[in-house]
């Protein structure tokens, strides 16, 4: 890809990644707001406290990947109208154009509904198996706790992302970053109220950060729809009234949702069990893995506005019949990762006592032990962020092309077959511990991203072999 080709690009993917990049940042600025304010609590209320994020991460993901195809299906949508009205027919090229997106949103939001119910009855459910999970029962009593309050959170979380692929897909995404940024604000000063029970109200400790969560939820919730549906745009599309929503389109959204909620799951899960085989080597070590995987989660968001500017971009690209321009979508992401990585990379070698100091006090002993275990991990996520990056990356592009399975049957490979057993491995027989697990981490993200990247190039070349063939020579 010629330099001028590729700065042309960036700049068109920057335009709807960069405000999706912030808003994933601010977003993720919630739980690192809580994880902080945990580890203000002690060393056993951050395990505790982070045992329960992570599982409550699962769900979510989980729940979220039910309705990330929902952006793609309305850029589609869009799309096609845009490319109709051209063709002179505006009048019709728009009511039908309104009448599909309108259609997939109200299905989207029936979806998230019955997802966000079941994940919250499944949370609960998990929360009683902790304790035969190998964790310790102090650390058991506390996530428990919390996951309690967590729980309800899940139902309002799942229709802010449905609302939110709608956005996204209509290429208004604006009002997300400021409703975020501000819940941001919001979530760390009812955090602070109900731990410390200030102004009269009960002192809640560690639940606090969990009832402090869901409310945020279901504020960002109501902002988001308010916001939208004040949009001259936006606002005639969106309708609650799921009992209408039509049924077609939500066995095609379930149909597109479900692998990749089961792709999401898959690497959600991956992180989960290694969290809890980090905290088999006691709290110190759990406390490490929670703050790094809290870093990783941080940097993530990058690549998460990145995959889905990308995903929505093939979606476009495609439904205008340029595959050409989908095919150098690719390339241009994974350049732009490649080069914040980079910088994050150096920022984690040359100040890790202040990337650290947010979750521990890096001068007590207190925490001696969990910050030298962190401060080691630091040098694998140098290396794996890209590589997470690049998974998530090439997820997001097989999205963009309606071919979900084969990243769910990838990610199986990656992470259960090559990186769960690596890091089993590294971690107990090898004796590396934490740094072993997250050693299998690395492993298994570096072959889901190889194989993920590989499969899009394939796909796509074959698709535009047999729409677009070249002349021979």
């Amino acid at each position: 890809m010629q330099l001028t080709t590729l700065l042309r690009d960036s700049r068109a993917l920057a335009t709807l990644a960069v405000p999706l990049i912030l808003t994933q940042l601010a977003q993720v600025a919630l739980t690192t707001t809580d994880t902080v304010m945990m580890g203000m609590l002690g060393t056993a209320d951050l395990a505790a406290g982070g045992l329960a994020i992570v599982i409550f991460n699962q769900l979510r993901t989980m729940g979220v990947g039910l309705v990330t195809s929902v952006g793609n299906q309305i850029a589609g949508a869009a799309a096609r109208a845009e490319a109709a009205q051209e063709n002179n027919a505006p009048n019709s090229a728009e009511q039908n154009g309104d009448q599909e997106v309108r259609k997939i949103v109200r299905a989207s939001l029936a979806v998230a509904t019955l997802a966000g119910i079941a994940g919250a009855v499944l949370m609960l459910l998990i929360g009683q198996a902790l304790a035969f999970l190998g964790q310790e029962a102090d650390v058991v009593a506390r996530a428990q706790t919390i996951l309690l309050a967590l729980a309800p959170g899940l139902l309002p979380c799942l229709w802010f992302q449905a609302i939110r692929q709608f956005t996204v897909g209509m290429r208004r995404p604006q009002a997300l970053l400021q409703i975020t940024i501000a819940s941001v604000a919001v979530n760390a000063a009812i955090n602070w109220v109900l731990i410390h029970g200030t102004w009269g109200l009960p002192k809640l400790g560690l639940p606090g950060v969990g009832v402090a969560t869901s409310l945020v939820y279901l504020l960002s919730f109501l902002a988001l729809y308010l916001s939208a549906k004040k949009d001259n745009v936006l606002g005639p599309l969106l309708s609650l009234n799921i009992v209408k929503a039509d049924r077609a389109a939500v066995r095609r959204l379930v149909q597109l949702g479900v692998p990749i909620a089961a792709t999401y799951g898959s690497e959600a899960g991956f992180f989960s069990v290694t969290a809890l085989m980090a905290g088999s080597f006691g709290s110190a070590a759990l406390a490490a893995h929670t703050a790094v995987n809290q870093l990783v989660y941080i940097v993530f968001q990058v690549a998460v506005g990145l995959s889905h500017a990308a995903s929505i971009n093939v979606s476009r690209e495609l439904a205008l019949d340029r595959p050409e321009a989908a095919l150098r979508i690719k390339n241009t992401a994974l350049a732009c990762a490649g080069a914040v990585m980079v910088v994050v990379g150096i920022v984690y070698v040359t100040l890790s006592n202040l990337v650290l100091s947010p979750f521990f006090d890096t001068s007590s002993s207190r925490d001696a032990q969990a910050v030298s275990i962190a401060t080691h991990l630091l040098l694998v996520i140098m290396v794996l962020q890209f590589f997470d990056c690049a998974q998530n990356i090439g997820v997001g592009l097989l999205r963009g092309l309606d071919d979900t399975k084969s990243s769910f049957r990838i990610t199986l490979i990656g992470y259960w077959l090559i990186g769960l057993p690596a890091a089993w491995l590294l971690g107990y027989a090898a004796e590396l511990h934490t740094l072993g697990i997250w050693l299998g981490l690395l492993t298994g993200l570096a072959a889901t991203a190889i194989l993920l990247l590989r499969r899009y190039s394939t796909a796509l070349r074959a698709k535009f072999t047999i729409e677009q063939p070249v002349p021979a020579a």
